[in-house]
């Protein structure tokens, strides 16, 4: 029991904090925007993603988000910041 309520916890904390990367335009919205298409898509996607990474690091210390709860929000947040493949 004690561990089922441990998760329900972490997960209420960690759905909306994860929700702040999808405040700007994803990568892909942007590089579509931008109308990249080929090596210089795929470079700004790599970059992009990268950055979301560390963005996504930073608020999950930031946020005092550690071990397998960090890595969660962190794929999540990555995710909602790079957006759906076009």
């Amino acid at each position: 029991m004690r561990a089922i309520g441990l998760g329900s916890i972490v997960m209420a904390f960690l759905l909306p904090l994860a929700s702040w990367a999808a405040d700007g335009p994803s990568c892909t919205a942007s590089a579509t925007e931008k109308k990249l298409s080929g090596a210089a898509k795929t470079s700004f996607m790599k970059k992009c993603e990268k950055d979301a990474t560390a963005a996504c690091d930073a608020a999950a210390v930031e946020k005092k988000i550690f071990g397998a709860a960090k890595n969660s929000f962190t794929k999540k947040c990555v995710k909602d910041a790079v957006g759906a493949p076009a």
